[in-house]
């Protein structure tokens, strides 16, 4: 199917009809409409009737593809809806997503659909009410919804990272009982599937289709709309016409005949439910409401840094404010962080080794964002990994002077407060200014990573303009310059004329564009016109022919110095040695040959501007052709003829054009799809520029530093970023180091004037004429010996400019602990172990730290560089103000409302259009805004998300889920407490007794197979390995399984000495299952950890350490007890117990406790279900488990289901439930089996199903009509059974 309807290649551009039911609440039609409206930019044209007869489209959706006699139609939700997916491509972008998709196509058809209509229908008075079978139906409901709930718990959507056609089907099956049968009671037991379908139904498209969907407060009959349709339908008269309109068909008489019967009953349901409603009502005892989970706050008085209050009890549930209040003040004072803690020190040898690992500085400016937040949960969780593991650990907290960044947020503020530029104040007196304003401001990111927990050693904060840092950089410029490694040259950068400063290539944003566009400059009041392409003449000297050349910048036509076509074009050929001639000036350009020319492009001829093009620049180095810069500092234009001269360079666009225009040069101008360079801090567009500057020769410094990965010295993980890395290295450019700037570090260099004639003067962009010092004493006495003078005939100038900001940041491993100086510090932990950051600074920050380590310390300056993904939102975008998708962490940890989120829009430098549409992207995704999920919770979902790939599709919604999983962290301690008692003393050592019950040791092995993955995982950064572990544990195992199945062993606790033995047994397991599940997780969600574990009993209270930060990590080596057999058996004993639970489900016997007889294939596994008994009967909610042997008879009345191939389930029913009823249930199930047998049958007879059918298939229907016969077996037994009962 899936090739037929890919291979259609109809267009909606011909004629496309689609026919839909104009019921609202038709999910079928619905689905089609949404799949058509994530399909191309132009839709089907729709119609709410029945296809033509003459079409023969079985039902409605259907497709009409073509006009006429050769069109093609398409019937059936499935096919209807693929088609319309397909072409906008959200039908998976391989064959395996595409088969995931037919996966969830049919998960919707087979298993959701028909229990969703069983349970709505009543209520929409489609069908008679029966409350038995809506109890069961929904009961039914709720355990699909549950498999989806588990599916979706690790992801945001379905199937890849965006939404598919699984989504629409899936979303669209559920969409009945969201809106009239899903309490807020079943919707918090299904927070994924909630999370997901709020997702779903507030994209554009769906809410196009839907509208606001309204989710249900309480389970009543629906009284639906008439809808318009429908009116003109009763409008026909008695002979089956309408007032206008045709005679109607035999078939549309027979289907208004059914539906005004169906009508007719819902008008006298309608009528007993009046009258009922006039009758006296017994009342009801009233529910009490489930509660919300609430904020509780921490209100003992706690002077910071004193121990909080551990004794009181425990909240009732868990409140992040609550669990979050002064615990970090309190780790800080004791010290907790620092490498120095539990040893004398920091030299002293330690056996188990260090661990050291610098922050990547955020810049000064900063506020966090979710990228940072990722970081910082990642460094946490491996440095107290490693601190718990004994290591002397440091991760050193510092932070970036961000030179380009906090010189605007300065001048902004200068001119907003006293109306004043900073060269009206004077260089001394703005870096005062600057000073004054990171005094104040600059640490607000420090309070915000203490928010997150992070576990920094606070007291070695290094700041990259402290005088510590500044000596570093100075010492590191003047050894590379004296060395020969940083020289003076002039070359194209990128100049952003609003800063007046050259900028990195990450300051430069890439901004793509389609077609002609109008962009802001700053400068400008008119938008200017980017994305065209201007074609113009140059005339041939001494002649009437011209070359025809184009270009998207046409003012820089006057820096042109020659036109460039391809050696082999031959329409060129006899133009050698010729000149063509400027028309604005008297300037005779070259026709220069060049390779680079592409002579398929336009006319094959190129304009060259050596001093405004990068690629001409190069053209122009090798034909030896004049450089003629035209623009200044401020983008203002100079070395060019009146009346061009001082224009701005986008006035002189215009101005050019139509000069162009006036002699007859001008061609055509077409649009041009380009990328503009953008510069991210003043929006300005950035100009390729010749300026002298300051560079650094990195050939052979990369060089090294891609040999020292080659060579395994340096580890990049994962390595797929070799790649990346292999590449900028072997091809590495200098690196332009220049900053015309005055926050920052000064470059050390001066400019030598020598009075003495015997030397004649030096040009700026000459390297001779340069010296470097520490001090104007240190590089006059450089500049005396140089040219062989007197200190006294030595003039300086220091450079004006300051180095660029990632020169610092390039040494900041070593000169945070003192370099160049020999420090305790910088002997004891540097090289560090680890670099771990984002990959997309991979090159300018990670690759200038190893080739700056290597070059000024001879040693790397770390070990292992881990590199994280890049944080996007839930649909895949890169974070953007102006999509309103970017997340203060804060805002999740706290929780902010849709008007705050669009609170914080205005107060951004967004303007209005784009602040509006960024409030159309918050409320899609945000509709209710963010709740508050606690700093544990947004730490945790952050590493589960970290995958080893290139990005995180971050959903906020889905953060929720873990806020809810530490408050069942938070019930289950407080219950095992309880369980535990007041006098509870747990055993020094966490060991097996002996008599530990098949429980204990389930338990118990679970526990240690968590132990070695979490250590496995910690070891290969592999954190979603860690989180699903510990969460498993916690939830599946610990809390679902264990304390459930244990509960009878404490309620019989006091019967006699046994008993009370077994407890004591069980107390243990349990305390070493809270205490090491707490260690486990204290990495990942410091607070909640240390607030529980703080109310444990210690099994060594005078030598415990004080905080779980400081307590040992579990090891193997301490828990070995995992037994894969153990496993095994409990796994099977699962298995029963949920075909048990199942069973019990399907006859609805929610309170009722029934006799369950386990017929087993052999006597090992009768012995193994005894062995487990109690845990069945317990986990299953029945009244006695009898194991039986397959010899041994089943009493009559039992229901059964196969639990595996060992072991047939039979749950005794008689005198529980409605006989009769189940009988007529199990009679239509009969019906339908053997039809769907006889049907495939039918199919498998056929003469040429072994030719036309693939292998696969048919072993497929084989397996299907296997099953089927084996189900339609129990089916029989079952009514045999029941028979015996009646």
């Amino acid at each position: 199917m899936l090739t037929k309807l890919t291979s259609l290649s109809v267009s909606f551009k011909e004629m496309a009809t689609l026919y839909v039911s104009p019921h609202p609440d038709d999910f079928r039609s619905l689905l089609a409409l949404i799949a058509a409206e994530f399909g191309l930019s132009s839709r089907p044209n729709i119609v709410t009737e029945d296809p033509p007869a003459s079409l023969n489209a079985r039902s409605r959706p259907a497709l009409v593809l073509g006009t006429g006699e050769d069109c093609s139609v398409l019937s059936g939700t499935s096919a209807v809806s693929w088609y319309l997916a397909y072409q906008g491509k959200r039908t998976g972008i391989d064959v395996k997503q595409q088969s995931q998709v037919w996966q969830w196509l049919s998960f919707a058809d087979n298993e959701l659909i028909p229990v969703s209509c069983a349970v709505v229908f009543p209520l929409m008075g489609v069908i008679g009410v029966d409350k038995k079978v809506q109890q069961s139906s929904h009961a039914e409901l709720m355990r699909v919804l549950k498999v989806l709930d588990q599916a979706l718990e690790p992801r945001t959507f379905l199937v890849g990272e965006s939404i598919t056609l699984a989504d629409m089907a899936v979303a669209t099956a559920v969409l009945l009982p969201f809106k009239y049968a899903l309490e807020p009671s079943d919707r918090e037991t299904l927070t994924n599937v909630t999370r997901w379908f709020t997702t779903c139904i507030n994209q554009p498209q769906f809410m196009k289709v839907l509208g606001q969907i309204t989710l249900c407060e309480k389970m009543v009959p629906v009284t639906l709309k008439t809808n318009v349709a429908e009116n003109t339908s009763a409008a026909a008269d008695s002979n089956g016409s309408t007032a206008n309109g045709p005679p109607k068909t035999e078939a549309q008489l027979r289907k208004e005949a059914k539906k005004k019967e169906k009508m007719e009953k819902f008008q006298q349901k309608k009528e007993m439910e009046a009258k009922k409603k006039t009758q006296p009502v017994k009342e009801k005892k009233a529910k009490p409401e489930k509660k919300e989970l609430g904020v509780i706050t921490y209100s003992v008085p706690t002077p910071a840094g004193d121990k909080k209050d551990v004794v009181s009890p425990l909240p009732d549930s868990y409140s992040p404010q609550y669990v979050e209040a002064a615990w970090y003040s309190w780790w800080e004072k004791q010290g907790f962080f620092k490498p120095e803690y539990g040893r004398k020190s920091i030299s002293e040898p330690n056996p188990r080794g260090i661990f050291m690992m610098c922050i990547p500085p955020p810049n000064v400016t900063g506020s966090l964002h979710l990228g940072h937040a990722l970081t910082n949960a990642i460094q946490d969780c491996l440095t107290r990994w490693h601190r718990m593991r004994g290591e002397t650990s440091l991760w050193n907290p510092g932070c970036d002077h961000a030179g380009i960044a906090t010189q605007v947020v300065v001048e902004k503020k200068l001119m907003r407060e006293r109306g004043m530029s900073r060269h009206e104040l004077g260089r001394e007196n703005f870096i005062q200014e600057v000073w004054k304003w990171k005094n104040e401001k600059g640490d607000r990111i420090y309070h915000q990573l203490k928010k997150l927990g992070s576990s920094l050693d606070w007291d070695r904060a290094c700041f990259t303009m402290d005088s510590k840092l500044s000596y570093a950089v100075q010492e590191a410029f003047i050894r590379m310059h004296d060395e020969g490694v940083i020289y003076r040259s002039k070359r194209l950068v990128n100049w952003s004329c609003t800063l007046n400063s050259a900028i990195s290539d990450i300051e430069v944003d890439k901004k793509e564009l389609t077609g002609r566009t109008l962009l802001p400059v700053p400068g400008y009041k008119e938008k200017v016109e980017f994305g065209v392409l201007v074609s113009f003449a140059y005339k041939v000297d001494g002649s009437d022919e011209e070359v025809i050349v184009a270009t998207t910048r046409i003012e820089t036509m006057l820096g042109d110095t020659a036109v460039a076509v391809h050696p082999a074009d031959p329409r060129y050929q006899h133009l050698k040695g010729k000149m063509v001639l400027h028309p604005f000036c008297d300037r005779k350009m070259p026709i220069v040959f060049d390779d680079f020319v592409d002579m398929n492009f336009g006319t094959g001829a190129v304009k060259i501007t050596p001093a405004h093009d990068h690629n001409d620049y190069e053209v122009g180095e090798r034909h030896n052709l004049t450089f003629i810069n035209i623009l200044d500092e401020n983008g203002l234009l100079i070395n060019v003829p009146p009346p061009f001269l001082g224009m701005k360079r986008f006035e002189a666009r215009k101005a050019v054009l139509q000069s162009l225009k006036d002699r007859g040069l001008f061609k055509e101008i077409k649009d041009n799809p380009m990328v503009v360079p953008v510069c991210s801090r003043s929006k300005d567009i950035v100009e390729p520029l010749l300026k002298p500057q300051w560079y650094v020769n990195c050939t052979d410094m990369g060089k090294q530093a891609a040999d020292a990965v080659r060579d395994g010295s340096l580890k990049i993980i994962p390595d797929h970023h070799l790649k990346t890395w292999f590449n900028w290295m072997d091809n590495i450019r200098d690196w332009c180091i220049s900053r015309q700037l005055w926050w920052g570090h000064r470059i050390p260099a001066y400019f030598v004037t020598v009075s003495d004639p015997s030397v004649k003067p030096g040009e700026d962009m000459d390297g001779h004429y340069w010296v470097s010092g520490r001090s104007e004493e240190e590089a006059r006495e450089k500049a005396a010996k140089r040219f062989n003078v007197s200190v006294d005939k030595i003039t300086l100038r220091q450079d004006e400019d300051v180095l660029d900001t990632w020169f610092s940041s390039g040494i900041f491993p070593f000169s945070i602990f003192g370099w160049p100086n020999e420090t305790q510090d910088l002997n004891v932990f540097y090289p560090g172990t680890l670099l771990e950051t984002g990959h997309d600074i991979l090159f300018f920050w990670v690759a200038r730290m190893v080739m700056m380590g290597l070059k000024l310390t001879g040693k790397l300056p770390f070990k292992e560089v881990y590199l994280h993904a890049v944080v996007r939102d839930a649909h895949g975008r890169k974070m953007s103000k102006s999509l309103g998708n970017v997340i203060d962490p804060l805002d999740v940890i706290t929780g902010i409302s849709l008007e705050g989120l669009h609170a914080q829009l205005t107060d951004s430098n967004l303007d209005p259009l784009e602040v509006e549409k960024a409030k159309q992207g918050q409320k899609s995704d945000y509709p209710n805004g963010i709740p508050e999920c606690g700093t544990d919770a947004l730490r945790f979902a952050l590493c589960a998300y970290t995958s080893q790939g290139r990005d995180i599709n971050l959903d906020v919604n889905r953060i929720l889920g873990y806020r809810h999983f530490c408050n069942k962290l938070w019930n289950a301690v407080k219950f095992a407490m309880k369980t535990l008692g007041d006098n509870f003393v747990p055993l020094e050592k966490a060991q097996l007794s002996g008599e530990e019950s098949v429980s204990d040791r389930w338990i118990l092995s679970r526990l240690s197979a968590a132990v070695g993955l979490c250590d496995a995982g910690f070891k290969a950064y592999d954190f979603p390995g860690i989180t699903t572990a510990i969460y498993n544990f916690w939830l599946y195992e610990l809390c679902d399984v264990y304390l459930e199945s244990v509960k009878p062993v404490f309620s019989k606790a006091e019967e006699d000495s046994t008993s009370q033995r077994q407890a004591l047994v069980c107390r243990q397991t349990l305390y070493t299952c809270l205490e090491v599940g707490l260690r486990l997780l204290s990495p990942l969600m410091p607070f909640v950890t240390e607030e529980l574990y703080q109310r444990l009993p210690r099994r060594q209270p005078q030598r415990d350490p004080p905080s779980i930060c400081v307590t040992s990590y579990p090891d193997t080596e301490e828990f070995c007890w995992h037994s894969e057999e153990v496993d095994r058996d409990m796994e099977f004993i699962m298995t029963v117990v949920k075909t048990i639970r199942s069973l019990r489900a399907d006859y609805n016997l929610t309170k009722t406790r029934a006799d369950c007889y386990l017929q087993c294939i052999d006597s090992a596994t009768a012995s193994l279900v005894q062995k487990y008994s109690l845990q069945i009967q317990t986990l299953s909610y029945s009244q006695a488990i009898i194991p039986l042997t397959a010899n041994q008879p089943v009493p009559e009345g039992c229901a059964v289901a196969i639990a595996s191939d060992r072991c047939t389930v039979n749950l005794m029913l008689k005198g529980l439930i409605d006989v009769e009823k189940e009988v007529a249930k199990l009679m239509t199930k009969k019906g339908d089996l053997e039809k769907q047998m006889e049907k495939l049958r039918e199919n498998m007879a056929k003469s040429d199903y072994k030719e036309k059918v693939p292998v696969k298939v048919q072993e497929q229907d084989a397996e299907k009509l296997r099953q089927s016969q084996t189900e339609l077996e129990k089916v029989k037994e079952a009514m045999d059974n029941f028979r015996k009962m009646m």
